[in-house]
C-alpha cells in the first residue's frame, strides 16, 4: 500500500496494518526499551532512520499526547520539527483571517518532509492535503476523524487481546462529537465478525453516517444507555470523555448528567467484566465528569496508559514508512 497522506481510516488496508505497519510498531518499541546489546546497534541505527528529514507540527487546538507523541516520534527517528504550535487559532496568522489552505501553501514553501496538523474544522485534514506539496497527517479535525488515533487504539487491541478479528466492543460516552470512535468504527468495520456496542446518552448517540458504513459492511451493532447491561458480553470497553468543547448545539446542557451512572467505568462495572477484558481510553479523561473512577487506575485491565504510550510506536512506525517510502520515490 503506498501512503501519500494519512487523513482518513478508511485508506488502511488491513493486510498492511497487520503486516507491515504494526510488526514495525513492535520494533520500534524494543528499539527504544532495549539499548544495549545488539538493540543498542538497531537504536543507532533508528535514530538516523529520518536524519535530516524535517516536520511542521500544526495544530489549531490544544493538545498535548498528540503534539508530543508525534514530535517525540519524529526525534527518535533522527528528524527535526522546524516549526510546532499548539494553538495556531489564535496565535497564528489564522487571527488576521489567513486560510488554511494559504497557510499550507506557505509551510510547503519552506520545504518540510511532513505537516502533521490538527484542525477544528471537519474536513480541514483532506482540504489540506488537496494543495499540499508534502505529505499531510490528520491529527484531528473537528469531529471527523483522528486516524492515527485509531490505528494505535488498533494495535493495542492486538497487542492486550491477541486478536482484532471477532472481538466485542463497546463504546461509551460522547460518540455524536468524539472523532476517535468514529475513526475507530471506520478500522473495525474491515474486520470480520466484529460486534460493537454503542452505549451513550440519545442525546450524543452515534451519529448515522458511521451506522450506515457498518451496514453496508455487515458489521453487527446494537445501541444502548446502559454500559452495566453489556460489561459482561465485551472484550473492549472503550470509554470516551464528554467533548464539551464541540457541543454548542447543545447549550449548556451536559448530556451526561442525568444518565450519567450508567456511563462510567466503576466498580459495579469492574465486578461485571470479563478477567481478560481491557478498558480502554484515548485521553485525557475528565477528572470532573468522572467518566473513568479512580479505583479503576489499579486494575490490570487498565489499559488507557499502556495505549497511549503505544501511539509513540505507531506514530514512528507511520512516520518511518510514509517518509521512506517518499524518499523512494
Amino acid at each position: 500500500m503506498q501512503l501519500k497522506h494519512a487523513i482518513e481510516s478508511q485508506q488502511f488496508e488491513v493486510y498492511w496494518l497487520l503486516n507491515v505497519l504494526f510488526p514495525l510498531a513492535d520494533k520500534m518499541e524494543k528499539v527504544v526499551k532495549r539499548k544495549h546489546g545488539w538493540y543498542w546497534f538497531r537504536y543507532f541505527l533508528t535514530r538516523r532512520a529520518l536524519w535530516g528529514k524535517e516536520m511542521v507540527s500544526l495544530f489549531y487546538e490544544p493538545s498535548t499526547r498528540t503534539r508530543a507523541s508525534f514530535e517525540t516520534a519524529m526525534r527518535k527517528l533522527g528528524g527535526r520539527v522546524i516549526f510546532s504550535t499548539e494553538n495556531a487559532r489564535e496565535f497564528s496568522s489564522a487571527a488576521k483571517g489567513e486560510s488554511l489552505k494559504d497557510t499550507i501553501r506557505v509551510f510547503c514553501g519552506y520545504q518540510p518532509d511532513v505537516i502533521v496538523l490538527r484542525h477544528y474544522e471537519d474536513g480541514a485534514a483532506e482540504e489540506a492535503a488537496s494543495i499540499s506539496t508534502v505529505p499531510i497527517i490528520n491529527a484531528g479535525d473537528g469531529t471527523g476523524q483522528h486516524p492515527t488515533q485509531a490505528l494505535l487504539d488498533l494495535y493495542t487491541i492486538q497487542k492486550e487481546i491477541g486478536r482484532i478479528a471477532g472481538i466485542s466492543i463497546a463504546m461509551v460516552g460522547d460518540l455524536a462529537h468524539g472523532r476517535t470512535v468514529r475513526s475507530l468504527s471506520y478500522l473495525l468495520g474491515k474486520f470480520p465478525d466484529v460486534k460493537i456496542y454503542f452505549i451513550s446518552p440519545k442525546v450524543v448517540k452515534m451519529r448515522d453516517d458511521i451506522k450506515d458504513y457498518l451496514k453496508r459492511h455487515g458489521v453487527w451493532f446494537d445501541e444502548g444507555i446502559d454500559l452495566r447491561e453489556v460489561a459482561s458480553e465485551v472484550d473492549v470497553i472503550y470509554q470516551t470523555r464528554t467533548q464539551k468543547e464541540r457541543q454548542q448545539t447543545l447549550g449548556h446542557y451536559d448530556p451526561l448528567e442525568s444518565q450519567k451512572p450508567f456511563c462510567i467505568v466503576n466498580q459495579d462495572v469492574l465486578d461485571l467484566m470479563r478477567k481478560d477484558a481491557k478498558i480502554m481510553h484515548p485521553l485525557p479523561r475528565d477528572q470532573q465528569q468522572g467518566e473513568i473512577a479512580p479505583e479503576v487506575d489499579k486494575d490490570p485491565r487498565a489499559a488507557y496508559f499502556r495505549q497511549a504510550e503505544n501511539g509513540l510506536y505507531v506514530r514512528m512506525a507511520l512516520l518511518k514508512k510514509l517518509l521512506k517510502q517518499k524518499t523512494k520515490g
